[in-house]
């Protein structure tokens, strides 16, 4: 059985290497030899601590991730997320790899944004809403994939606001704070990251040409974007079945069934099976409810990278 600690995959985990899984994971998301199933959601006895549990299968790999929050950890000198990635023997069924997971799984999200493949090549200004543990690694992976000069950062005025943005303004870009209208106005991307449960700005500031990427929604009752904003739209995700159960979709989802929205799972565009954008005037909107095969293929890239150091 392979083990690999916290302190391992966070001393192993890239940019890079969350990218090139999550690509594969998207790709075989949107195949008919490969499984995600439904999510499970729970809590303790104190409502504040929360667990889900994310399964699926492929050719290769079967297995589950159990994400937590656990609200008084920073009490504790801890992170409030964790994970744990569990791999079974594709033969046996028995334990074939347990990953520790938690900076893995910011890197894991924020490699699934699609940013590559529907934003504008030019797009050189981001606003992000939210300060929390996701947000810098969504911003340092774009900045990957597109000329990201100015970042505007969307969130109520704290230390942690104040910390994200010395810490992006540390990586060369123009960081500042910025409410949401002039945000969106000013915007090329948008990426929201956070818990809310309404939306967090308004679909007429949204500009001709935009990508919006929505990576906080996962759970039933989640929103953080406005629903007029879809029919003006080019809709997509990384997994529809999940998207209208407990990602951003859930909310449209009578429409989508009606066949009054499309949304084009994002494994077709990379396998060019569906287009990605049209043109640099229109509005992408990518809904990312983060699904289980992004966590085995993580898994398994991890489990290469340490072997490949002995």
């Amino acid at each position: 059985m392979i083990y690999i600690s916290e302190e391992e995959s966070a001393a192993l985990v890239t940019h890079e290497l969350a990218f090139e899984a999550a690509r594969q994971a998207l790709v075989a998301s949107a195949s008919r030899q490969n499984w995600v199933f439904p999510a499970v959601l729970g809590r303790t006895h104190d409502a504040t601590n929360t667990f889900s549990i994310k399964s699926g299968s492929s050719d290769d790999l079967t297995g589950v991730k159990i994400g937590s929050f656990w609200s008084g950890n920073p009490a504790r000198g801890l992170p409030r997320h964790n994970s744990t990635i569990v791999l079974l023997d594709q033969h046996t069924g028995r334990l074939g790899a347990v990953i520790e997971a938690g900076k893995v799984n910011a890197y894991r999200t924020a490699g699934a944004d699609a940013a590559d493949l529907l934003a504008r090549k030019q797009a050189k200004v981001l606003a992000i809403f939210g300060a929390g543990n996701q947000a810098g690694f969504e911003v340092m992976a774009l900045a990957r994939v597109r000329p990201i000069e100015t970042v505007l950062v969307v969130a109520r005025p704290s230390s942690r606001r104040d910390a994200l943005v010395d810490q992006i303004g540390e990586r060369g870009l123009d960081a500042r704070a910025a409410v949401p209208e002039d945000a969106v106005r000013a915007a090329d991307i948008v990426v929201t990251a956070t818990p809310s449960r309404e939306p967090l700005f308004d679909a007429a500031w949204v500009g001709p040409g935009t990508h919006i990427a929505s990576m906080g929604s996962d759970v039933p009752g989640k929103r953080e974007l406005p629903s007029e904003l879809f029919p003006k739209a080019r809709l997509f995700c990384d997994l529809l079945s999940q998207s209208v159960q407990i990602g951003e979709f859930q909310h449209v989802r009578d429409e989508i069934d009606a066949g009054v929205l499309a949304v084009t799972p994002i494994g077709d565009v990379i396998e060019k099976r569906a287009p990605g954008r049209h043109f640099d005037n229109e509005i992408t909107v990518f809904d990312s409810s983060g699904i289980s095969l992004q966590d085995l293929y993580m898994a398994d890239a991890l489990i290469r990278a340490k072997a490949s150091q002995h």
